[in-house]
């Protein structure tokens, strides 16, 4: 989708702080941290949100939980981290295409709202 935003830093038309890639994901530093790390992973192709996961699309879903786990040992995340993905306006998602935070590097709140 030529509007999004992580559409197009996938494509390169956006600079971003590439932190993993490979032929289904891509992860880069969130521009506003809410954690000492604090990554996007996301999918190549676009989807909306979980909502909108399925059978044929899965797959996608699937490599960016795998990809999460490889990056936040890169990141030295041994303590713990937190991996959240908001599906839509009253759950905070701001950009429409799925995506999952990394968040670590510090002891994390106990509450989640």
């Amino acid at each position: 989708m030529s509007d999004c935003l992580f559409c197009r830093i996938i494509a390169g038309e956006i600079p971003s702080a590439k932190v993993y890639e490979d032929q289904w994901v891509y992860a880069f530093r969130d521009i506003q941290p809410q954690a000492p790390v604090h990554i996007l992973v996301v999918p190549r192709v676009h989807m909306d949100s979980l909502e909108n996961v399925d059978n044929e699309n899965a797959v996608y879903a699937e490599k960016c939980l795998q990809a999460a786990a490889v990056i936040a040992r890169q990141e030295g995340l041994s303590g713990g981290w937190r991996l959240v993905s908001n599906c839509g306006p009253d759950a905070g998602q701001t950009v429409r295409h799925l995506h999952f935070h990394i968040l670590g590097g510090r002891k994390l709140s106990d509450t989640m709202a």
